[in-house]
């Protein structure tokens, strides 16, 4: 569909579904790696070691994933975009140069030991796996740089073709190893998980230059000009995300306190990632902000309000009625106390996806005007609520068990949400982060 075309329901739409599409459909590798891993002769272990070297991955990708925000917000350019390569090189060299220090170091070993509480048999599996997924974090820079141009360039179909491809490249590579029968060890999932990002990145890669060679040396008004501006635009989000990859495991720990411990972090578990299922689609509301709000601010704000309770209708329609017990009974193959302590979870995540659109709405606010600080600030009261809350509940109910967590992590959100929207309501007369 043409840019040009006047902003209509219709575009918002044709440029919206496909990025929630590529969204939910990433759920899918995950289920394709695990199938494949647990037809190992040892499939706890084997799984264990792949989940293990994914975490300390996901740590270093959420910095990477905020690239493809800072592209799609500053780069109008190829000299912006030639801006953002040199830091996004910098960050790469760095991430790699970690990578290395974990697997060819003992230090890697002391993180996974210490950091983790990996049992010291699992130790070097875990590093072998490792020693594989650190490479995804180069492919994963390629494609969230190039699908920040696709996305700015309203060509967002290409990121629903990418996934597509990426599924099926996945597949056929996880048929290879299970009718091969070489599934020895959690290399496969880190194997698989490569190879997958690798043809994400190359379809990105191939319409995002093409993009790039189309776009003027020197926009009208630049947001940003130079390797500094952009810097200054990327540090708080770079902060940001390093408050925020606390929160997880603080709530694991604090749920480490309830009276039913293994009960609650299970069905906390397994209650987040029912949401995070239903939240998956919407999560680029940003995008459109940040796209069109420029163009028609009205037509935005009721776009955004007429996807943004889907969500919470969702929840509530799984937690709050018998299909929640068929749902997590029947897709989810859960069962017995579990079933009943991740109902009452998922129930008490109810004030998450009615917050998080407008959570979402507010940040592509805030990435239009550059005040990237804010959301340094909104993430860090995220954290200190969260913990805040957390211990009140710990200390006054800890038999409500998984709940305590989902509570927190509610309420974490809700504050966030009240600094950013404070933020917008003050009329943006607060500086913009980037000063000529």
């Amino acid at each position: 569909m043409s840019s040009t075309e006047p902003l209509s329901w219709r575009r918002l739409f044709s440029f919206f579904v496909p990025l929630g599409i590529s969204a939910s459909l990433v759920t899918i590798s995950h289920v394709i790696i695990n199938g494949t891993l647990a037809r190992s002769d040892y499939p706890e272990i084997v799984i264990a070691s792949y989940a293990i070297a994914g975490s300390m991955l996901t740590i270093t990708e959420r910095p990477s994933t905020l690239l493809r925000q800072t592209c799609s917000a500053v780069v109008k350019d190829r000299n912006s975009f030639r801006a953002l390569m040199y830091i996004t090189k910098i960050f790469l060299a760095f991430v790699l140069l970690i990578g290395f220090i974990i697997v060819y170091t003992p230090i890697g070993y002391a993180i996974f030991k210490y950091l983790f509480g990996v049992d010291r048999d699992l130790l070097p599996a875990v590093i072998d796996v490792y020693q594989i997924l650190m490479f995804v974090s180069i492919f994963s820079v390629i494609r969230n740089i190039y699908q920040g141009v696709i996305i700015t360039n309203n060509r967002t179909k290409w990121l629903t073709i990418g996934m597509a491809i990426r599924l099926a490249g996945m597949y056929a590579l996880s048929l290879y190893f299970i009718l091969s029968d070489n599934i020895a060890s959690g290399r496969v999932g880190a194997i698989i998980f490569l190879v997958g990002m690798v043809i994400e990145a190359s379809i990105s890669f191939w319409e995002g230059r093409k993009i790039v060679a189309k776009m003027p040396e020197k926009a009208e008004l630049p947001l940003v000009e130079t390797k500094g501006d952009v810097f200054r635009f990327y540090k708080p989000l770079l902060l940001s995300s390093f408050v925020a990859m606390f929160i997880g495991p603080v709530i694991n720990i604090m749920l480490g306190k309830t009276t039913g411990i293994v009960l609650a972090i299970s069905a906390f578990a397994v209650a987040s990632s029912l949401m995070q299922l239903m939240l998956s689609f919407f999560t680029y509301i940003h995008q459109i902000v940040l796209n069109f709000h420029s163009i028609n601010a009205v037509l935005v704000r009721k776009f955004a309000l007429t996807i943004g309770f889907i969500p919470f209708i969702l929840l509530v329609s799984i937690a709050y009625t018998p299909l929640g017990l068929w749902v997590l009974e029947h897709l989810m193959s859960v069962k017995g106390d579990l079933l009943t302590e991740s109902l009452r979870t998922l129930k008490a995540f109810v004030l998450y996806p009615l917050v998080m659109p407008w959570l979402d709405y507010g940040n592509g606010l805030i990435l239009l005007r550059g005040q990237t600080k804010t959301m340094f600030r909104s993430q860090t009261a995220n954290a200190i609520c969260t913990v805040l809350v957390l211990l009140l509940l710990i200390f006054l109910f800890p038999q409500w068990n998984g709940m305590v967590g989902a509570i927190a992590q509610s309420l974490g959100l809700l504050a966030e949400a009240v600094i950013v929207w404070i933020v917008i309501r003050r009329n943006y007369r607060e500086p913009s982060l980037i000063q000529k």
